[in-house]
Parts: structure tokens; sequence; C-alpha cells
């Protein structure tokens, strides 16, 4: 018995998508290198989108974290008679704040780099 040995794979391409669209990357390449005013407008329309979501996680956390004290305030002045008052005020402070200020910083940075990768994605 001989043993035959198996067929070669080959392994059959076509042409890279992006050879297909070479006009367009280049231009826009060029248009923000050579500082041109469209070039400036998709610089601005990055810095535009980076600062609203930076803006927007900034009003979250001032919502939400300078709100603290005017519901702390609402508490009853005697804390004493409030069950676990003092110490739910601290737990909050020093603890449940910053899971949630790590939540918002994740959001934006994940923006942000979406923002990065749609400007890198229009400009290539």
């Amino acid at each position: 018995m001989s043993v035959e040995p198996a067929p070669r794979r080959e392994v059959v391409t076509g042409v890279p998508r992006r050879t297909a669209r070479m006009g367009r990357p280049v231009r826009t390449q060029s248009e923000i290198n050579e500082q041109t005013t469209l070039g400036a407008a998709y610089v601005r329309s990055l810095m535009r989108s980076q600062l609203r979501a930076g803006l927007a996680a900034f009003a979250v956390l001032a919502v939400v974290l300078g709100s603290l004290p005017v519901v702390f305030s609402l508490l009853p002045s005697d804390l004493s008679l409030w069950p676990a008052g003092p110490t739910l005020v601290w737990a909050v402070l020093g603890a449940a704040a910053y899971p949630f200020m790590i939540v918002i910083a994740r959001w934006y940075v994940r923006r942000a780099e979406r923002n990065e990768r749609d400007f890198a994605d229009l400009v290539e």
C-alpha cells in the first residue's frame, strides 16, 4: 500500500479592499498634513467630539456627586436618631462614589477611543 500525500491547499485571495479606495485616503491625509481648510475642519471635528465627550462625563459627575451635599443636608440634623446615619454618609462618600467615577471614566475612555478610531478610518 502506498500512501499518497494530501493535496497541497491553495489560498485564494482577492484584491485588498483598501486599494479600491486609494484616491480618497491620500487626499484626506494630504489635506490634514498640509493644514488646508478642509484638513482643519477634520481636526476641528475630532476636537469637538472629544470635548463633547469630556463635558458630558464632567456634567454627569458634577450633577451626581455635586448633589450629595444637598442630599446629606436633607437628612435629619441629629444623625444619632437615624439608624446608621453617620456610617451611611461616610460609606457613600468613601466607598460608593469611587465605583461610579470608575464607570464614568471607562465610558469616557471608550468614547474617546471610538472618536479617534472613527477619525483614523476617515483619514485612511
